[in-house]
């Protein structure tokens, strides 16, 4: 568990960069929001905010605005807080303090879930309007995927971190664990927060090293790209399997292939992996 721990950011990071495109794109007055842990959301992160009355405030599952988007994960809107009849009204405290009046609640839903809530709000009273709430739900649906993508990511590294070779299926563990490199790899070129693809890297390099040792300083020097494919051809991956793995064109795919065999010397795809395998810059 610790390398999971070492290797997620917190999501709080890419929470608060979403809540800050919000604030820039849809020009409301307040956005804040937070992550979503046992059916109880924390806020957490917070724009436009004068008062700290909603700093590290609790809300439970089915109370409030944002407890109710937790418990039906779907946006909710209120034109005016204050009188609002289909909200509970246990959080009206630090709202009023705040001077909210209208507030649209956005949930990050992964995996038929709530994972955090954004919110949008002004100190007026009447519907905040499509513009913006169609830009809150896509910045719900961006930080979903990038959360899905970190789950991923950890369920995949518990797996590594679990392998225990036993001599009668070391040849079998390697080959679990080599789908794992190239799912690691795969992952990264899906995510869009560029510390947690470095992170990727490193743990794929580290993999690589402790199941082949470290490359020698006379090795062909592939690009990141061109090992992606490798690894995707080295699991009997096709072009257009290859291709969707890491999102990317056939066209693409063949372009990196040429360019790594070249830099090989190799005359095939299965040589090609093969010398990258002698040369230590695959598992």
């Amino acid at each position: 568990m610790m390398a999971t721990a070492l290797l997620r950011p917190r999501d709080d990071d890419a929470l608060r960069a979403e809540i800050r495109r919000v604030a820039r794109l849809a020009q409301v007055p307040v956005v804040f929001g937070g992550p979503v842990e046992a059916d109880t959301l924390l806020l957490t992160q917070f724009f436009g905010t004068v008062t700290t009355g909603l700093r590290g405030l609790s809300v439970l599952r089915a109370s409030g605005l944002g407890g109710q988007v937790i418990d039906l994960r779907r946006p909710a809107a209120v034109a005016d807080y204050r009188g609002a009849s289909t909200i509970t009204h246990h959080y009206d405290g630090p709202v009023t303090t705040e001077g909210l009046r209208s507030v649209v609640a956005v949930p990050v839903v992964v995996a038929d879930r709530a994972r955090a809530v954004i919110y949008a709000a002004t100190r007026a009273v009447g519907p905040l309007g499509d513009r913006t709430a169609e830009v809150i739900v896509q910045a719900s649906r961006r930080l979903a995927a990038e959360i899905a993508v970190r789950d991923e990511v950890d369920r995949r590294v518990r797996m590594l971190e679990l392998a225990a070779p036993a001599p009668a299926t070391a040849t079998a563990t390697t080959e679990e664990l080599r789908e794992i490199h190239a799912e690691l790899r795969a992952a990264a070129t899906a995510t869009g927060d560029t510390a947690l693809r470095d992170r990727l890297a490193g743990v794929c390099a580290r993999l690589t090293g402790v199941l082949t040792g470290e490359s020698a300083d006379s090795a062909p020097r592939l690009s990141p790209r061109e090992l992606d494919v490798l690894a995707q051809v080295a699991l009997g991956c096709t072009n257009q399997e290859t291709a969707a793995r890491l999102s990317l064109g056939q066209e693409t795919v063949k372009s990196y292939l040429r360019q790594a065999m070249s830099k090989l010397d190799a005359r095939t795809r299965h040589e090609a992996v093969a010398l990258a395998r002698r040369h230590r810059l695959l598992p």
